[in-house]
């Protein structure tokens, strides 16, 4: 392989100077049909640049490749279960399986076509390495991790299920590097979107009072009441924890899959779903105070609250601390029926696209995932609204004058007795509006942080 990897050293040394640059690389490997992006050879070059001169000299490339090669070989003999040197539909079934991926024969012999050369339904080691060897992925679980159900994409609800990161990632610190990437794109993203979710929330609250409050009469009472700055308030509470809420619910993610999981044994659909839900309950229990402030600066008259500190203050000072957790139990409740749906319908639309629209690819690029993404959290947040409105009349209910103050129970029995079931989804249309430029908007500014902070691998 040395020689045949020498040789293609120099049919891609347009300039004939020793060394490679990322244009060269690029278009060279382009030419050849091994790569189809910038992005590819960026990870390819910088992967390779181990002295980072901004050149791949001939060591540095026959390095590259050698080492890549024995990754590769890895995760051949890591799916060769029978050892026959021979990869089939069933040993990929076999495999995903044990990286809590369930596919069908048929799914797994569309992986297989994308790889297969000879049209034998098997891939052997040279197929597999002429197919991965300027790829640069470096085990089985990253060939396949295009289909992980990431919170990278931020659409400003706190009932995700958290990301998952490989060993390799840990060690290389790109994880803190990805969360703080998704920290960035989901503050601005939340930012973005702020007054549609304002105007959920005062529909929510202030709906039973006026029926008649829609989309554009209730934009036009915000600004009438406050100006167009007042369609930002309580933004500043929703960003701010973004921070102490995805620091929390990471750590406590990783502890609960290891009380799930044996030792080496990958996580599964269910036990991530356990996971995911109490992760999440326990970085809510943590941050739920400023859940609580956000509502009440949303629903908050002009000059009522200076402030986040002011609101907190008032807040002590006139109902105590016990105020802080008004509407605790809806919240937590509503954890587990958005993160199972929101998984299930996931995996759902991830099965359905590969049996049907799967050709000579598994990977389905980036609108098919981001429309999973969008749809599956959509249906996980109808199924969870009814509760969140209940938590959110609960947040704000001391605000309004004449108002009893309710348990969960007396308030769902008081809208059902007062607006009927559809008293449980008032302010859902603003909340789904919302979802797309939610989802285009911190996809973008997560890719350009995820290149900013230098993390090459999703």
């Amino acid at each position: 392989m040395d020689s045949l990897y020498g040789d293609l050293f120099w049919y891609l040394d347009y300039n004939e100077d020793g060394a490679l640059d990322i244009s060269e690389l690029q278009e060279g490997l382009e030419d050849i049909g091994v790569i189809q992006s910038l992005e590819e050879a960026k990870k390819i070059f910088t992967t390779g640049d181990v002295n980072k001169d901004g050149k791949l000299d001939f060591e540095e490339f026959m390095k590259y490749l050698k080492d890549h090669e024995k990754k590769m070989k890895l995760a051949f003999k890591s799916l060769d279960k029978n050892n026959d040197g021979k990869i089939e539909a069933s040993e990929i079934v076999q495999s995903l399986q044990t990286l809590g991926l369930t596919i069908s024969e048929q799914q797994a012999e569309l992986i297989l076509q994308s790889i297969d050369a000879d049209g034998t339904m098997t891939v052997d080691w040279n197929e597999w390495r002429d197919y991965f060897l300027f790829n640069p992925v470096t085990d089985i679980e990253e060939i396949i991790r295009f289909w992980k159900h990431s919170t990278g994409i931020d659409i400003g609800d706190s009932l995700t299920i958290p990301d998952e990161f490989t060993e390799d990632e840990k060690k290389s610190g790109q994880w803190w590097r990805q969360l703080l990437a998704g920290g960035i794109a989901g503050a601005v993203s939340r930012t973005s979107t702020a007054p549609l979710d304002r105007l959920k929330i005062m529909m929510q609250v202030h709906g039973s009072k006026s029926d008649k409050m829609n989309i554009f009469g209730g934009f036009r009472q915000m600004v009438k009441e406050g100006g167009m700055r007042s369609l930002w308030r309580g933004n500043g509470t929703n960003v701010i924890k973004i921070a102490p809420e995805t620091a929390v619910k990471f750590w406590a993610y990783e502890q609960y899959k290891k009380l799930l999981t044996e030792e080496g044994q990958k996580i599964g659909t269910f036990e991530r779903f356990i996971s995911g839900s109490m992760a999440g309950a326990t970085a809510q229990t943590f941050i739920y105070p400023m859940e609580v402030m956000k509502t009440r600066l949303a629903v908050g008259k002009t000059g009522q609250y200076s402030g986040i500190y002011d609101c907190a203050k008032k807040i002590l000072k006139h109902e105590g601390l016990g105020a802080f957790y008004k509407g605790y139990v809806p919240n937590l409740l509503g954890i587990i029926p958005y993160a199972g749906i929101d998984l299930a319908v996931y995996e759902l639309l991830k099965s359905y696209w590969l049996d049907n629209f799967a050709k000579d690819s598994v990977n389905p690029g980036v609108m098919v995932l981001l429309g999973c993404g969008a749809l599956s959290s959509t249906c996980g947040q109808l199924a969870s609204y009814p509760l969140a409105l209940v938590r959110t009349r609960m947040q704000a209910q001391a605000m309004l004058e004449g108002s009893p103050q309710l348990n969960m129970v007396g308030l769902f029995r008081r809208i059902i007795s007062k607006e009927g079931i559809p008293g449980l989804y008032r302010g859902i249309t603003p909340n789904f509006m919302k979802v797309l430029p939610a989802v285009g908007i911190s996809y973008v500014v997560y890719e350009n942080m995820k290149q900013t902070l230098g993390v090459t691998q999703k």
